[in-house]
């Protein structure tokens, strides 16, 4: 009985190796790991080496394909790291790589999981840019894959429409890149405040930037002296005061000024004098009383009595000090020459001043002027009546001027002129001492594409300007001409009406940035 049992129990295990071979010598080749892992590539190259979107599911123009034409990216990506397209058996792989240092699209067939030879593999199609612009798309055999005979340059946001023919067979597959594209929905942009502008012609001015310092208008600009000696008595102007025509600065006692004031008294006192003679000279002569040669003497001296007191009243006048005597002869009050302000003040109470001692600086600051320094090749373009542009290099504010004044001597030592525009200054903004930049226009042209100079930043060491895109912007790197400060002309890399982002630009950048860690070069 027990020999029995062996002998099934052998015969089941001889009968169960046999169908385990068989299921292995008949196993189907799709089972079989692909060929294609023979690559290694996804493994031996760094992240750093291929760039593509993630994979997508789906495409927006799906109706316009028949079923056996247009293919979607597999949901996982290939062997090489690429997107993966499918078609029956047919297995299509691509993968914008940078390896080598110049960026290209490569191409892998796949029949089933056997890697097809590049060289029966035909590949074209044409590329679409961002802002509309169409690049045709040819493929060359190198190792293993097809590669793109053109350098597919930055950005690298696109939809390729790429034609294969394989086994026989025509597919048409849409293979998209997304790469350095910042994703923002139209409320992410309103709440961000970016404002989306379009490229169109404008007018350029070619600008002469020119340092310069504001200075005082030496027009409305007063150094105050005494014109007499004397002792301060009193000093009610304080430095930095506005104050008006005719207001006391300071008050003087001088023993000059009481000497011209008892002139003119004596003399007033003599003209009366004089005039009193004068009438009953006359009356007497006309009453044949007296000689004619009294009343002539009498006129004579009234004569010289008008004339002594018009010298002492004309010596006063030129002192500032009045011909109307009230209270001390010796009391000169100092009064402002007109409306301004007190820039300067060199004197104090009690203090002994000279007559020729500047004591106060008054200026009108409503007015000042900017200095320019102009170098010699630059004389030409500085012209009197010109409009210019000044700017505060220490905090924003900008105002126009014109130039008042071009100097025709050059400097020994610096080979430059000087040159002035008068700047009306209502609110004071501009302040003597501070430094500016002037801004004078040398020429004017019309360029065919420009932006914003604000919609102009510069990405890994070159300027772009941020295009707008479905669902986001793209940096679009771009060559740069003439600037005005507020336009600026694009030579190449953008087409006039691209929409892209102006105002608030910076935003996108700062987006940009944040996500810069997660691709290099």
């Amino acid at each position: 009985m027990i020999e029995k049992k062996q002998a099934v129990l052998a015969a089941a295990i001889v009968l169960i190796g046999g169908l385990a071979g068989t299921a292995m010598l008949g196993a189907s080749p799709s089972t079989q790991a692909p060929v294609a892992d023979r690559h290694g590539e996804a493994s031996a190259h760094g992240d750093e080496e291929h760039h593509g979107a993630p994979p997508r599911t789906n495409h927006a123009d799906d109706d316009q394909h028949a079923d056996g034409e247009h293919h979607d990216a597999a949901s996982v990506p290939g062997v090489h790291g690429g997107q993966v397209f499918s078609a029956g058996d047919t297995r299509v792989e691509f993968l914008l790589s940078e390896e080598g240092g110049s960026p290209h699209i490569r191409m892998w067939s796949f029949d089933h999981d056997r890697v097809l030879a590049p060289g029966t593999v035909k590949a074209s199609g044409r590329l679409v840019r961002a802002d509309g612009s169409v690049e045709e798309l040819a493929f060359a055999v190198a190792d293993d894959y097809l590669k793109s005979t053109t350098e597919v340059a930055e950005p690298h946001v696109f939809d390729a429409n790429i034609s294969v023919e394989v086994n026989g067979e025509k597919l048409t597959i849409n293979y998209v890149a997304e790469e350095g594209k910042v994703e923002l929905t139209d409320a992410q942009i309103d709440d961000a405040g970016v404002v989306v502008d379009t490229a169109a012609p404008a007018k350029i001015k070619t600008v002469l930037r020119l340092p310069g310092e504001i200075r005082f208008n030496e027009d409305r600009t007063a150094h105050v002296v005494p014109r007499l000696s004397g002792l301060v008595e009193s000093v009610p102007a304080k430095l930095g005061q506005s104050v008006k025509r005719g207001e006391v600065l300071a008050v003087i006692a001088s023993a000059s000024l009481s000497e011209q004031r008892s002139e003119l008294l004596a003399a007033t006192k003599r003209r009366a004098l004089a005039q009193s003679t004068f009438v009953r000279e006359k009356r007497l002569w006309e009453e044949k009383v007296s000689a004619e040669q009294d009343y002539l003497q009498a006129t004579q001296v009234l004569q010289e009595a008008d004339i002594a007191v018009a010298n002492a009243q004309q010596k006063l006048k030129a002192l500032g000090a009045g011909t109307t005597i009230s209270g001390a002869l010796n009391r000169y009050e100092i009064r402002a020459p007109f409306d301004g302000v007190i820039v300067e003040k060199h004197l104090s109470l009690g203090e002994a001043v000279k007559e020729d001692t500047s004591i106060f600086t008054i200026s009108d600051l409503s007015s000042v002027w900017a200095e320019i320094v102009v170098p010699a090749k630059d004389l030409n373009t500085i012209r009197v009546g010109e409009e210019v542009a000044i700017s505060a290099t220490a905090f924003e504010s900008r105002t126009t001027g014109t130039i008042s004044y071009v100097g025709a001597l050059l400097g020994q030592d610096t080979r430059t002129a000087k040159a002035q525009v008068t700047l009306a200054n209502p609110d004071m903004a501009w302040r003597p001492g501070l430094f500016v930049d002037v801004d004078v226009i040398s020429s004017e042209k019309t360029v065919p594409v420009s932006v914003a100079t604000e919609a102009v930043h510069t990405v890994e060491e070159q300027p772009v300007v941020f295009i707008r895109t479905r669902g986001g912007f793209v940096p679009q790197p771009v060559m740069l001409g003439s600037s005005d400060g507020m336009r600026t002309e694009i030579i190449e890399g953008l087409k006039a009406g691209t929409p892209h982002a102006a105002a608030g630009s910076f935003v996108i950048k700062a987006e940009l940035g944040k996500g810069s860690a997660e691709h290099s070069h």
